[in-house]
């Protein structure tokens, strides 16, 4: 039995970046508890993979090939998402990528191709989404962060900063938008997803916080869950660290 606060059915979940990682999980996680889906990440074929999941729980599923970086195609998605279910209730903007490149080799192409990824995309889709759950029932939107945007490292000036937009995207969507939407943050630290695969082996193994270890996929549900769901019906504007005490 679904704990009532964590129950979810009846609702409709998009999900960017969610063919793998940490959005795959968050996926699943929402199709377990009661959600339909809609997947959304640039490879069409990984996003009918994890549909393919989610239907297999008995819940619907939509998935949709979009850049996240690119201003119309989060245009494209939200219009999509509308013609397919008529609304959003929650969203997780997940779709992100943390190139690390010494700051003086930083292309200007690579550096618009972070900050568009990480922020101008997940702006855009979250100001029209935001504005649909205003004007209907309202909803839950989830800003994908990072531990680097409040903790910077060298070497990834754009990522942090775009990440660190992205936090203050969401006090000023949750302000612009409740009461009836609410906006908040997950801000991962490092995870066993398919990038820890170029780590070294002692990096999969250790990490310089305070559980002294990297987390796994799955260690994120439970904050998504949480900003998703009834039980964090006072929580908005907030950033929850899943970090391991970074």
């Amino acid at each position: 039995m679904t704990d009532p606060l964590f129950d979810l059915s009846g609702k409709i979940a998009l999900v960017t970046g969610g063919s793998r990682g940490l959005g795959l999980e968050m996926v699943r996680a929402f199709a377990q508890r009661g959600a339909d889906v809609i997947i959304a990440s640039r490879k069409l074929d990984a996003c009918e993979a994890a549909a393919d999941e989610v239907r297999k729980l008995g819940r619907r599923a939509l998935a949709i090939s979009a850049n996240m970086s690119h201003w119309d195609q989060a245009e494209r998605l939200a219009e999509a998402a509308w013609a397919e279910w008529d609304r959003i209730d929650i969203l997780v903007n997940n779709a992100g990528m943390s190139p690390r490149v010494p700051s003086h080799e930083m292309t200007e192409d690579l550096f618009d191709k972070v900050m568009d990824l990480n922020f101008k995309g997940p702006f855009r889709l979250a100001s029209l989404v935001a504005k649909r759950m205003f004007d209907g029932d309202g909803g839950a939107i989830i800003n994908v962060s990072s531990s680097g945007a409040l903790y910077p490292l060298p070497q990834v000036v754009p990522y942090s900063g775009a990440k660190s937009a992205l936090n203050a995207m969401t006090v000023s969507f949750a302000r612009e938008y409740g009461p009836k939407v609410r906006v908040n943050t997950i801000s991962p630290g490092p995870f066993l997803t398919d990038i820890a695969k170029a780590w070294t082996p002692e990096a999969r193994e250790i990490s310089d916080n305070a559980l002294g270890r990297p987390g796994r996929p799955e260690e994120i549900v439970t904050a998504a869950l949480f900003l998703a769901s009834p039980a964090s019906s006072f929580t908005t504007g907030a950033i929850i660290r899943v970090d391991g005490g970074s």
